[in-house]
């Protein structure tokens, strides 16, 4: 965008510009969601694609009340994704894209291991012997603006902190401002009120809000995508408010009645 501003001299009319960066999305969790469909968003929102996508699960807010069972069925089932070869169709995950990639995400890892405010519960393991592997990794944190929490990681990292249950809303708020980004994000919940609440409070978190569904996955012409914030320009590829965003509008008038005098009625002296 720097860069289009400063060459727009160069152009017959000024460049349109939309834009798409990245995200630090999030599934919020209330303590009545459905933990087992809780947990499928979780592995596949976070370790499809092994997390390289701008809409993939990074930080989860959990519920203290529920904890224990999510984590008991969570690392149960990440325990059993299989990670090889793409051309074997039963791994569920396979290498992150090069070896840039590689020391960036296992950076974060290193860092979650040395500290004193996380703690590495699956995963962790990263190998670039052939290929360049990571395993899914879960971390746990007591600071909600942890590292993994707040900055942009593209790999298989999952970073959850669990909350308080009598500060849900204090817990939405807190999710909202602790990123810079805002593109998906989702609530799980079966009690409508605190589903209206986290719509609310998270109107400026994601431009693409999901309800008991992970935040990846937007069908072109179904779900238009896009967010704001430093997630882009939230235009909405994949519908007509993007379409437009690249025609010129023209707008024509023709009068069949021109006037002959220049001046006005209110003119007129009394």
């Amino acid at each position: 965008m720097a860069t289009g501003g400063k060459q727009h001299f160069d152009y017959k009319t000024y460049p349109r510009l939309v834009g798409e960066t990245g995200g630090k999305d999030f599934i919020f969790v209330h303590n009545s969601a459905d933990i087992q469909q809780l947990v499928t968003a979780l592995i596949r929102g976070a370790f499809e694609y092994q997390g390289q996508k701008c809409s993939a699960v990074s930080r989860a807010y959990i519920p203290k009340s529920i904890w224990k069972k999510v984590k008991d069925s969570l690392l149960s089932e990440t325990s059993k994704i299989k990670i090889g070869d793409i051309e074997n169709f039963s791994n569920f995950m396979n290498a992150v894209i090069d070896k840039t990639s590689f020391d960036n995400i296992k950076s974060y890892i290193d860092y979650a291991r040395g500290s004193s405010e996380a703690n590495i519960i699956s995963g962790g393991n990263c190998d670039d012997s052939v290929g360049y592997f990571i395993d899914p990794t879960i971390i746990e944190t007591n600071n909600p603006t942890f590292k993994t929490m707040v900055e942009e990681i593209f790999g298989p990292v999952l970073t959850i902190f669990v909350y308080d249950d009598s500060k849900y809303e204090e817990t939405l708020a807190l999710c909202d401002k602790t990123s810079v980004y805002g593109l998906t994000g989702a609530i799980f919940a079966n009690d409508r009120k605190a589903i209206s609440i986290a719509a609310e409070k998270l109107r400026y978190a994601a431009g693409n809000f999901y309800i008991n569904d992970k935040p990846t996955g937007a069908v072109v012409g179904q779900q238009p995508f896009g967010g704001a914030r430093d997630s882009g320009t939230n235009d909405k590829a994949g519908s007509l408010l993007n379409l437009i965003r690249w025609v010129s509008t023209r707008s024509i008038k023709e009068s069949y009645n021109a006037p002959s005098d220049f001046s006005y009625p209110f003119m007129l002296e009394k």
